[in-house]
């Protein structure tokens, strides 16, 4: 998701995960010690009926396919369910999940989710979640509220950190505080434009009201939403759960609190922890923190069984006329398609997705057990078997052996489900060009009676409880009752990661990187841009999508996505833009090629990759067009998600010369040029470009490649490598550089097999030398209610002293004050500042309700850093926070990435350690005020937002 781990999430719809591809997407890195990982013996010895701390062991399931072992408990006193997945993994995660089933659209479950991580009884300062980010090496943190169920799960490494943060979420669930100031904060309140001034006219602001006013901007997630309303109308699925910014203001404080006292009950609760940390710690604590103080209820929170239509209904609907849609004037309809032939399911259709089951248990992630969390929520939220889900081998199994029995299981399945049932709803949706227009008005009349309602008594405490509130978020905050890690419990140096290097078809370099892959291969290659003209340069992204959906070789499209389903886990192929470490006004271009494939499928997917660089087909007109249609409706459906990175993009394009070829290949330039293309009625001479560019791209001139591998399987990639890069084109003589400024960058080697020459590796990197940064400040306006702001300064490389105390600074702001000042008291849905790898510093801020008022509050954070009114347990967190990122677990497909991809070694990521541990104060304001302080730096702006008067006064801006 957009923001930050910080970031709480309202998923519509509800089944969060629910799928096998949520769940065995993310299998964890350490593999080779799972088969007989002390973490499963352990599990293994429990019996059922044992009594441990209040709960009963109920059943006891190895599923030796993912490696785990599940125990399910339940609590003798309040009927609180429980399930353990021990799995030798050291990523280990806590969830605890209510069901929660609101019967009108107000967002009492949503708003109810953020305000009881604003305090509760043991820890009573205000927001302890947020504060916990940076007390805490917490892998992940974060809360969901679905259509059903409302689930708060963390993640760490460290066994105590997993009990501070089990000690917090157990208070901010069973005994928050919700206090009337954190509910006007959170869910919504009348408050003045200008708090501190009467005068000006009373507004509805709060942090999940401008939340669900950005999050349905988004015209899919608007067309989801309605989908689920109308098809399940009788009960909960009929409501908004995230809560509908035309109803949220009729919630009251009480029905809040009341909805808490029935819903986050223990008879209400399914515990769940994952990992090789032990289960009774985890029992015995959640037993004495929370259930000892409880009594079984009857929760009552059940949803009766849909009736079943007799016949099928239509519904049409109006969304948001988004001004990047690939073509408004038509209306989208939903609609579904069969796999189905005239002889019935094709079987090469079937292995394809049983062979995609296959890669998911294989494959290995770091969040497997978040992963896990959401697969199960939805099923073990009705009362269904967890432990049955996880049995996915048996599934298979069982499903071949339905089909062998019966060869038209899967026709009649359809048939019952869909050709027979009545139950199905026609949904239509038209953009409605004045649609946000009439939201606005609705809203209008919505505040004008609430506010016509109030008396001037009313009134007048509504400016007093508006003061009350600001004094409250600007009050400093006494966290000593939160419990915390030291930095000293962090590990001072980083394992190495063995790599090897070699070169293959006599000059290309291969990193190898033998890992346990579980019988997985994975493979990369990146290929120099450098010699490309300038004219194609815009069309990469578009080639990049495209490349692998075109055919290849002797397959068609469509035979060339079957092969690639039924042979590889994905082939994947996007633009590359790679900052040097040490030169800002230097960078990498480049495309980069992904893919991943069971080791016995290792020849035909480097097969297939071959067909794509010798072979590409670009005949097919209009299933080009089709492809073209569906990236520009992709982009432009993503900018409600990622508004606050398209601005960010624009607001560094003149800060570095790599910056402008970020906003060509990554920003709204992009979107831009996409939507234009799709509305082209000639698409030829866009499509006679793509040969162009496979000339430059799709060659071996300068290339490398990586393989991650297991050792056993290294021998056999490397042949394969080997015979690919010796069967694809090498242009017929040297191009020279279109752009002359090519330097060599050698890369550190590691000691491998095959120590080679540093001159020998080498990344091509282009510089500029005379380039000179500029200011630039963009308006895009769009038709959202609420705005995205992003403004960018240039910093220092990852390499310089500085870099390190500027990470730490980012964070330090974000947590002290940025968070304040743009989230609680601005009412956006997040903000902060960030450091990238590339030395731009950025603040932002996502689904704000403000802008200018945003830019001012980002020059205040910044004399706020130079003061340094900041104490030492204040950079003690940051420098956790910062930790937490640095050290998050990597999966065996992405060790050594960084080297090969960034040109960063692991003795430059423990250089960089050692800067991050001896940051001080005086670092912090010495690069505040040599970096952030007005005039000291250039900077770039950019909004991305609705109509704003003084922007449009402002000539200094340009209005796109």
């Amino acid at each position: 998701m957009p923001i930050e781990v910080s970031e709480i999430l309202w998923g519509v719809g509800g089944k969060r995960g629910g799928s096998y591809e949520a769940l065995i997407l993310t299998l964890n890195q350490k593999s080779w010690r799972w088969k007989s990982g002390p973490a499963n013996e352990r599990a293994l010895q429990y019996k059922i009926g044992e009594k441990i701390h209040g709960f009963t062991v109920n059943q006891v399931t190895a599923v030796p396919e993912l490696f785990l072992t599940a125990v399910k408990l339940s609590h003798e006193n309040t009927g609180a369910k429980y399930l353990h997945v021990a799995r030798e993994d050291s990523n280990n995660l806590f969830s605890v999940q209510f069901r929660t089933t609101p019967l009108d659209s107000t967002g009492v479950p949503h708003i109810l989710e953020h305000t009881v991580l604003c305090g509760s009884q043991k820890y009573p300062c205000r927001d302890p979640f947020f504060k916990m980010l940076n007390r805490s090496l917490s892998t992940f943190m974060n809360a969901f509220t679905a259509s059903d169920y409302t689930l708060y799960p963390f993640s760490t490494q460290n066994p105590k950190d997993f009990q501070n943060l089990l000690s917090v979420y157990l208070d901010a669930a069973f005994f928050p505080c919700l206090r009337q100031l954190d509910f006007w904060q959170e869910g919504w309140r009348l408050e003045h434009e200008n708090p501190t001034d009467p005068q000006t006219p009373l507004v509805f602001k709060g942090i999940v009201f401008n939340e669900m006013k950005g999050a349905f901007t988004d015209n899919e997630r608007l067309f989801s939403q309605h989908l689920q309303n109308k098809l399940l109308p009788d009960h909960t699925y009929a409501v908004i759960s995230g809560g509908d910014p035309l109803s949220i203001p009729d919630l009251t404080w009480e029905q809040l609190k009341q909805f808490h006292a029935t819903h986050y009950h223990p008879s209400n609760a399914r515990f769940f922890t994952y990992g090789n940390f032990p289960l009774e710690q985890h029992l015995k604590q959640i037993h004495e923190e929370a259930l000892t103080k409880f009594h079984r209820i009857e929760p009552n929170t059940a949803i009766p069984v849909q009736d079943l239509w007799d016949k099928p209904r239509e519904h049409h609907m109006k969304c948001g006329s988004d001004s990047f849609a690939a073509d408004p004037t038509k209306q989208t309809t939903i609609s579904v398609s069969f796999l189905l032939t005239e002889k019935g399911f094709e079987e090469e259709r079937i292995e394809a997705l049983l062979h995609k089951i296959e890669i998911q248990m294989k494959h290995q992630s770091t969040s497997f057990g978040l992963a896990l969390s959401s697969y199960i929520a939805s099923c073990w939220n009705h009362e269904g078997d967890p432990v049955e889900l996880l049995k996915i081998a048996d599934k298979v199994t069982q499903f071949r052996q339905h089909l062998k029995e019966n060869p038209t299981f899967l026709q009649e399945k359809v048939k019952q489900y869909f050709k027979d049932n009545p139950h199905r709803l026609i949904l239509s949706m038209s953009p409605d060009e004045s649609y946000y227009e009439k939201q606005a008005k609705l809203e209008a009349e919505k505040l004008k009676h609430k506010v016509n309602a109030l008396s001037e008594e009313e009134k007048k405490q509504t400016y007093e409880k508006g003061l009350e509130l600001i004094a409250l978020q600007s009050k400093p905050q006494d966290t000593s009752c939160l419990p915390a890690l030291k930095v000293s419990d962090i590990e001072p140096t980083i394992p190495f990661t063995e790599l090897e290097m070699a070169l293959a078809a006599d000059e290309i370099p291969v990193q190898y990187c033998a890992q346990p892959t579980n019988g997985m291969v994975y493979f990369r290659a990146v290929s120099s841009l450098n010699t490309l003209p300038e004219e194609l340069k815009p069309y990469v992204p578009l080639f990049c999508s495209v490349i692998t959906k075109m055919g290849c070789g002797a397959f068609g499209y469509r035979e060339q996505a079957q092969q690639m389903e039924l042979k590889t886990g994905g082939m994947s192929v996007s633009p590359h833009i790679i900052p040097d470490d040490s030169h800002l006004d230097a960078y990498e271009q480049g495309v980069l090629f992904s893919s991943l494939c069971l080791d016995r499928n290792l020849p035909d997917m480097m097969h297939l990759w071959s067909e794509i660089f010798n072979n590409p087909h670009f005949e097919e007109e209009e299933h080009f067009r089709v492809l073209v249609k569906m990236t520009a409706q992709e982009l432009s459906n993503g900018i409600p998600d990622s508004g606050h990175l398209y601005a960010s993009v624009r607001a560094s394009k003149t800060l570095t010369p790599a910056g402008e070829l970020q906003e060509m290949f990554n920003g709204m330039d992009q979107v831009k040029l996409i939507k234009r293309i799709a509305e082209m009625s000639d698409i030829k001479p866009v499509l006679r470009k793509l040969p162009r560019i496979k000339k430059y791209l799709l060659n071996s001139d300068n290339m490398r490649c990586s393989v991650n591998a297991t050792p056993q399987q290294m021998s056999q990639a490397s042949k394969e490598v080997e015979n690919f890069l010796k069967g694809i084109a090498r242009s017929k003589k040297e191009r020279k550089s279109v752009r002359p400024h090519v330097i060599e960058s050698p890369e550190p080697m590691p000691v491998g097999r095959e120590r080679l020459n540093c001159s020998q590796i080498t990344r091509k990197l282009i510089t500029e030398p005379t380039f000179k940064p500029c200011q630039m400040k963009t308006h895009f306006l769009l038709p959202f209610p609420v705005n995205y702001v992003g403004e960018c300064i240039r910093t220092v490389p990852y390499t310089a002293p500085d870099y390190a105390s500027l990470r730490i600074l980012a964070r330090l702001m974000t947590a002290k004050f940025l968070h304040r000042e743009i989230r609680e008291k601005g009412g956006a849905y997040g903000g902060g500042a960030t450091l990238s790898h590339s030395g731009i510093f950025t603040f932002y801020s996502y689904r704000d309700p403000n802008s200018i008022s945003t830019f001012s509050t980002f020059e205040k954070a910044a004399e706020w850093a130079q003061s340094g009114e900041f104490a030492p347990q204040d950079i003690e967190e940051a420098k956790l926070a910062v930790f937490a990122a640095v050290d998050a677990p990597v999966a065996p497909s992405d060790k050594g990435m960084n080297h090969f991809l960034n040109g960063i070694s692991d003795e430059m990521k423990q250089r960089h350690r050692e800067q991050l541990f001896a940051v001080s104060s005086d670092h912090l304001i010495d690069v505040a005020n040599k970096y952030l302080a007005g005039g000291k730096s250039t900077r770039g702006l950019a909004v991305l937002g609705p109509e704003n008067p003084h922007i449009a006064k402002d000539p200094s801006w340009v209005k796109r």
